[in-house]
C-alpha cells in the first residue's frame, strides 16, 4: 500500500500551474515537510541529477594523504574537485537532512542512495555529515561522503556509468531489500522535472542519467517541479529500458539521430506528492586552463592532424567525447582555434568549453547525459535557447555512455586518469590503491570502445615538500580502472605516446620517453631496465616487473612526500 498522503492545504503558484499539465497533481501538492517522518530506516531511494567532478586532476584528489599538499600550500594551479551538478532534488533531501538534525537522528535513520552519478553537495554531503548514508552507488562527490566511505561508514558501490542503470532494474542492488511491493527495487524515486505533460511524463532538466530506471523501479514517487528553471521539453531523447531479451537496438548512426521521446514516463499511480522548488542548480566556475593543458591540447591536436594528412580519420574527425577538468577544456578550446570543421561530440556532460565551440561554427551537434555549464554559461544557454535547441541532445545515461554506439560511431575517447604505469594501465578511482576519491564515471565505457582511446593527464603534480613530488606516470599502477588493452594514446604536457599495437615493452620505453617528467625519466628507465633484465633470466620477460619494487615510488612518497627515490635496491 502507498502511504496516506498529508494532505495540508498548499496553494499552487501561476509558474507552477504553467508547468503542470496533469491536473491529478496538483492534488497532491504538498511541502516536504510534510513527507519526512513517511521515510524509515533502511529505506533504498533513487534521485534524479548526474554531474561528475573534475576527477582525478591534480593534488587536491591526493588531499588527506599524509605527504601531499594542501590548497593553501599549492603554488601552482590546479585543477581542484568541484561539486557543480544539475537536475538533482533540493527540496525534500533538505528537509529529510533538516529533520534528522533537529530531532538528533543522526545515525539512526540510514538509507541505501542511488544516483545517475554525482549530485549537489548542499545536499548529499549534508547527509554525509549526518551520517544518513549506508549505501551508494554508482559515483559521488565531495570530502565529507568520501571520508564516510573511505572510514568503512558507508559501503561504496563502484560501477560503470553504462551499466549502473540496467543493473538497477535488474535488481543487483536490492537482493537483500524486504517488503518491495510489484517487484520493484527503490522505496523512493525523488526526482527533478522542468514540466509535466498531460500524460504525466516528466520533462527532465539539464540532466538525465539515471532517472528513467529510478522512476520505473520504485515504488513511490515524489517529483519536484523547479520554476526557476526554463522548460527544457524538446532538448531530451528518452529511450525507454527493457529486461532480456527483450532489449532493443540503440538505432543511432549520427550524433543527431533521435530515436526516443521527449519526457520520461511516469506511472500516475506511483506519484505520492508534487514539490514546488524555485532553487538554483549548484552551479560554479570550470577549472581554468594551465599551461600544461595548453600543452596538452597541442600535443593531442598536432596528434588529430597527423592522423587526418594519412588518412586514419575524416577532415572533421570522428565524434568526440571529453572529460571534466582543464585539460578537457584546453583540447575543446584548441580545436576551436584549429583548422577543424564540421565536429559532432558524443560524450557524457558538457561543461563550458563547448559552448563557445558552437559559437564558432565548427561544431555541428552535441549530445550528452547532463549540461554542467557555469553560472554565466548557463545564462548565455537560456538567452540563446533558440539557436542552440537543434544543436543539443540530452539522453540516458545508459544510452549516452552505451558501448555498441561509441563502438559504432567511432568516439575519440578523450579523459583524465589518476596515474598511468608504464605499460599503460591507468587508475582513475582509487589513491595509491585504497583511498577512493568519486568512483570510475563513465571513463572506462568510452576508452575500452572507442576507435581512439585517449589518457591525458600532467606528467607530475606537487607535493606539500616537492613541486613535483607526485609522478603521473608510474611503475605500476596502484589500482587499474582502464587496463593496457584499452589504451591507444597517453599524452602530458612533456609530449604524446602513440601505443598502438605495441607491444608491454615497446610501451614502456615510449612512454617514459614522451611522458614522464624529466625529473622521473631516469628512474623509470632505470626500473624498466632492471626488472627487464631479471625477468628475461627467468623467462618471464613479456611484461616486465620487480615486485619488490613495483611500489617503491608510492611507498617513498607516503613516507617522504615525493616519488624520487634514492636507488632501487
Amino acid at each position: 500500500m502507498l502511504p496516506t498522503r498529508v494532505c495540508r492545504s498548499v496553494q499552487a503558484s501561476a509558474a507552477l500551474r504553467s508547468r503542470v499539465a496533469r491536473e491529478s497533481y496538483l492534488k497532491k501538492l504538498v511541502k516536504p515537510q510534510d513527507l519526512v517522518h513517511q521515510f524509515k530506516d533502511g529505506q533504498y531511494i533513487g534521485w534524479s541529477g548526474l554531474g561528475e567532478p573534475q576527477m582525478p586532476r591534480t593534488t587536491t584528489d591526493w588531499l588527506r594523504i599524509p605527504g601531499t599538499a594542501s590548497p593553501a600550500d599549492q603554488n601552482t594551479q590546479t585543477d581542484a574537485v568541484e561539486c557543480i551538478q544539475v537536475g538533482y532534488p533540493k527540496e525534500t533531501p533538505l528537509a529529510l537532512a533538516e529533520h534528522v538534525e533537529k530531532n538528533n537522528l543522526q545515525g539512526q535513520l540510514r538509507f541505501s542512495l542511488f544516483v545517475g552519478a554525482s549530485t549537489g553537495p548542499e545536499v548529499e554531503e549534508r547527509w554525509a555529515r549526518n551520517k544518513m548514508i549506508a549505501r551508494r552507488s554508482p559515483h559521488q562527490v565531495g570530502k565529507a561522503i568520501a571520508k564516510g566511505i573511505n572510514s568503512g561508514e558507508i559501503d561504496f558501490a563502484d560501477k560503470h556509468l553504462s551499466m549502473f542503470p540496467q543493473d538497477l532494474t535488474y535488481g543487483y542492488y536490492s537482493l537483500k531489500r524486504q517488503g518491495g511491493e510489484d517487484g520493484k527495487m527503490l522505496d523512493w524515486a525523488i526526482v527533478e522535472a522542468t514540466e509535466i505533460l498531460p500524460d504525466g511524463s516528466i520533462v527532465p532538466g539539464a540532466s538525465v542519467g539515471a532517472t528513467p530506471e529510478i522512476l520505473q523501479t520504485a515504488e513511490k514517487i515524489i517529483i519536484e517541479v523547479n520554476t526557476s528553471l526554463p522548460s527544457f521539453k524538446g532538448l531530451h531523447d528518452i529511450t525507454p529500458s527493457h529486461m532480456p531479451p527483450h532489449r532493443q537496438p540503440y538505432l543511432v548512426q549520427n550524433p543527431s539521430d533521435r530515436i526516443g521521446q521527449v519526457s520520461v514516463p511516469v506511472d500516475p499511480e506511483r506519484v505520492v506528492a508534487i514539490i514546488e522548488t524555485d532553487k538554483p542548480d549548484n552551479t560554479g566556475q570550470n577549472a581554468p586552463e594551465t599551461e600544461d593543458s595548453k600543452l596538452i591540447a597541442q600535443h593531442l591536436i598536432q596528434f588529430f592532424e597527423d592522423e587526418v594528412a594519412v588518412g586514419r580519420m575524416p577532415k572533421n574527425l570522428h565524434p568526440l567525447q571529453s572529460g571534466i577538468g582543464n585539460v578537457a577544456n584546453s583540447i575543446i578550446a584548441g580545436l576551436r582555434d584549429s583548422k577543424f570543421e564540421r565536429l559532432q561530440v558524443w560524450t557524457e556532460v558538457l561543461q563550458d568549453s563547448f559552448l563557445p565551440l558552437l559559437n564558432s561554427g565548427k561544431l555541428d551537434f552535441a549530445t550528452a547525459t547532463s549540461i554542467r555549464f557555469s553560472p554565466e554559461m548557463f545564462k548565455e544557454f537560456y538567452r540563446d535557447w533558440d539557436q542552440y535547441q537543434d544543436k543539443l541532445l540530452l539522453r540516458p545515461q545508459q544510452t549516452a555512455n552505451s558501448p555498441e554506439i561509441i563502438r559504432r560511431l567511432g568516439v575519440i575517447g578523450m579523459n583524465t586518469p589518476l596515474e598511468v604505469d608504464i605499460y599503460a594501465h591507468a587508475n582513475s578511482t582509487n589513491a595509491l590503491g585504497s583511498r577512493m576519491l568519486n568512483g570510475i564515471g563513465g571513463s572506462a565505457d568510452f576508452l575500452r570502445n572507442a576507435k581512439l582511446s585517449v589518457m591525458h593527464t600532467p606528467s607530475s603534480r606537487p607535493s606539500k615538500t616537492d613541486p613535483t613530488g607526485i609522478s603521473c606516470i608510474v611503475p605500476f599502477a596502484t589500482h587499474v580502472d582502464q587496463t593496457e588493452h584499452d589504451l591507444d594514446v597517453i599524452v602530458t604536457e612533456q609530449g604524446l605516446a602513440d601505443v598502438r599495437g605495441l607491444s608491454p615493452r615497446q610501451r614502456a620505453l615510449v612512454i617514459i620517453e614522451k611522458c614522464a617528467h624529466p625529473d622521473y625519466r631516469e628512474q623509470l628507465k632505470e626500473y624498466y631496465d632492471r626488472a627487464l633484465h631479471e625477468c628475461l633470466k627467468k623467462g618471464a620477460g613479456h611484461e616486465p616487473h620487480m615486485l619488490r619494487n613495483a611500489f617503491k615510488m608510492h611507498l617513498n612518497f607516503e613516507k617522504n612526500g615525493t616519488m624520487k627515490i634514492d636507488k632501487w635496491d
